[in-house]
């Protein structure tokens, strides 16, 4: 994809994911700074600022888990490298809130490379969100699960482990899937 190809993906996917019924009526949305090739999400971060939503934005780990912290726009957002300089993500600055953060959240957005037609996501196989999943459902938390994709990311199967769980919606920049 260029450039150009990039920009207009990201704010299709912005313009889609605006109008979930979930992120219409959440207070708070635990989210993530896209990175490399993954469909951009700063255009949909601001927007969801614009309407007042809380938006917690992940800081990973040394054991791959994931803290959480508040986005107040892109200046509260620090470029960090991890595993020895190997992978760079852009993380919120300020305080950090705690793991178990998310648990508030009432819409979770994903990344992932891919999902398929029942829902099930295919990370990229550090755990982080396998451990956040797990750590919802502990706490008895069932926030609305979204995953942001491009189109051909949504394929028939994905590998699949008993511990993953499906989620409850994909957007793309053409149109959103939802799961039973």
């Amino acid at each position: 994809m260029t450039a150009d190809d990039v920009r207009e993906s990201a704010t299709a996917l912005a313009d889609r994911a605006l109008g979930l019924p979930e992120l219409a009526h959440a207070r708070t949305v635990a989210a993530y700074v896209s990175v490399g090739s993954e469909p951009g999400t700063p255009a949909l971060l601001d927007a969801l600022r614009a309407r007042g939503v809380r938006v917690l934005l992940p800081a990973l780990l040394p054991d791959n888990d994931l803290d959480w912290g508040a986005y107040t726009g892109g200046g509260s957002l620090a470029r960090v490298r991890h595993g020895g300089g190997r992978l760079t993500l852009l993380e919120p600055s300020g305080e950090r809130l705690g793991p178990d953060a998310v648990t508030g959240a009432d819409v979770v957005l994903l990344p992932g490379l891919a999902v398929d037609g029942r829902g099930m996501r295919l990370g990229r196989g550090g755990g982080s969100y396998d451990r956040v999943l797990a750590r919802l459902e502990r706490a008895g938390a069932h926030p609305a699960l979204v995953v942001l994709l491009y189109g051909t990311e949504v394929v028939e199967r994905v590998p699949e482990e008993p511990h993953d769980r499906p989620v409850h919606a994909v957007v793309t920049p053409s149109g959103v899937r939802r799961f039973g």
